[in-house]
């Protein structure tokens, strides 16, 4: 399946800014089971300072906010066609070593929450107990717009009962270390059902199976990922993964706006 993604931001600020610096990852990975078609970068305010690949293959855009700016505009735009693996991404790739893939960050340190919900999963994170994990997930966290935010951790998520993909992907991550699987967090695109344009980026987990590699699970929607599914950035929690993220030098107030179309 061909999918055809426009994906804008725009900082405006309510006075000039001294200076800003983003970390862009907003081009999907090219690898087996998904190859971009085309793809470019415009922006509008700032420039592209550098670019290049981190530890987790993805492609990262350094964006200067020059002295004095208001309002930035960034629109990452493409093609991408996606083959159906049944949530298979394959072996692993990048910089960064399988075993990195066991650490603990501060959103997905497992808890007595997260500790019960991979005792009663049970196994040894073999094929079907993720499969069991991810469906486990989506009963006992319930999507709500809202509740929660990018500091959310895996374990406030499962006492509050309540989350959006975010937090279903670092409850899964955090459970599936404990259970012995390397695990990562996956920002990405999701062409819906009923709507072409969309409030906010979607993402899910992966999950590495001796003999098959990567694998994709996604709680929030009950499935593992298909065509549907454009994969942007992997990391160990949404702060490697995050889409856009950086810092900005002055006093002044910022209003972050957001606009996602994705259409076959």
């Amino acid at each position: 399946m061909q999918l055809k993604i426009t994906h804008t931001t725009e900082h405006t600020y309510d006075k000039p800014i001294r200076f800003g610096l983003q970390h862009l990852r907003m081009t999907p990975k090219s690898r087996d089971g998904q190859r971009v078609l085309d793809w470019s970068i415009t922006i509008t305010g700032g420039q592209a300072e550098a670019e290049f690949e981190d530890q987790h293959n993805n492609h990262v855009t350094l964006v200067g906010f020059p002295v004095g700016a208001e309002q930035i505009t960034i629109v990452g735009a493409g093609t991408v066609e996606v083959e159906d693996r049944a949530g298979v991404v394959g072996m692993h790739g990048g910089f960064a070593p399988l075993w990195y893939f066991d650490r603990i960050t501060p959103l997905t340190k497992a808890g007595p929450e997260v500790r019960r919900l991979a005792r009663e999963v049970g196994g040894t994170g073999d094929l079907n107990c993720l499969h069991a994990l991810s469906a486990k997930i989506s009963e006992i966290v319930t999507y709500t717009i809202g509740e929660t935010g990018v500091e959310t951790t895996a374990e406030d998520a499962l006492k509050a009962g309540v989350g959006v993909c975010q937090d279903h992907a670092h409850v899964f991550i955090s459970a599936a270390r404990l259970m012995g699987r390397p695990a990562r967090y996956v920002s990405g695109y999701l062409l819906m059902d009923d709507r072409i344009e969309q409030q906010a980026t979607h993402a899910w987990a992966e999950a590495y199976v001796d003999g098959i590699g990567w694998i994709g699970f996604d709680p929030s929607n009950g499935i593992s990922p298909d065509s549907r599914y454009v994969r942007i950035a992997t990391g160990l929690d949404f702060k490697e993964a995050a889409p856009l993220s950086g810092v900005t030098y002055g006093d002044a107030n910022e209003t972050l706006s957001t606009a996602l179309t994705v259409q076959q």
